[in-house]
């Protein structure tokens, strides 16, 4: 089975059924009021964003420790909801969601800027699809070229896949948040 990373519709955000999000998307705009920010509203439909988490994180937690502070690299990947407008500091739920006992909600813009970072760090290739959707990250890098690029080039990138992925699968994931102004979750 494993865990996906998935943007969440419109639909899905306002939906009390099992499965929806209302209950923190309204325990969210309680929280942005209290904060003096506007309530937040996904946009249209977009295109989706779905990734699943294959390889394992190891590699990827020793490269932020190389790279990032212990707080920049917790913004970067200790969410368990991404929103697509700035957020000074993640905010904290006590809403349980399907892997986490609370909700932790960061700010894409931040979460964003703390990939890009790590992308250049370890020259993240140009390749890289820029606009995932239905597990294009996923297959490019455990199936797809990846391995063959890696092969011809001498940047840091291709020395670990592994943590390759998750560097891109973040950025990737800010990145479509923005442009569809669309919250991503895990299932």
């Amino acid at each position: 089975m494993g865990m996906y990373l998935y943007s969440v519709s419109a639909g899905d955000w306002f939906d009390d059924d099992e499965g929806g999000l209302a209950e923190t998307a309204t325990a969210l705009d309680a929280e942005l009021g209290r904060l003096g920010l506007p309530a937040y509203r996904p946009g249209p439909a977009a295109a989706p964003f779905e990734e699943k988490l294959v390889p394992p994180m190891d590699s990827f937690s020793r490269l932020g420790g190389q790279h990032l502070s212990t707080g920049e690299f917790g913004l970067l990947c200790d969410w368990t909801l991404l929103v697509p407008i700035s957020l000074e500091k993640p905010i904290h739920l006590p809403i349980e969601s399907q892997y986490f006992e609370s909700t932790t909600i960061a700010g894409a813009p931040q979460v964003q800027a703390i990939a890009e970072k790590l992308a250049a760090a370890i020259a993240l290739p140009a390749e890289v699809p820029a606009a995932p959707h239905n597990l294009t990250l996923t297959t490019w890098f455990l199936d797809g070229p990846a391995k063959a690029l890696a092969a011809t080039h001498q940047a840091p990138w291709a020395d670990d896949l592994d943590a390759s992925f998750y560097v891109a699968l973040y950025l990737r994931a800010a990145q479509h948040a923005l442009r569809h102004h669309t919250p991503l979750t895990y299932s």
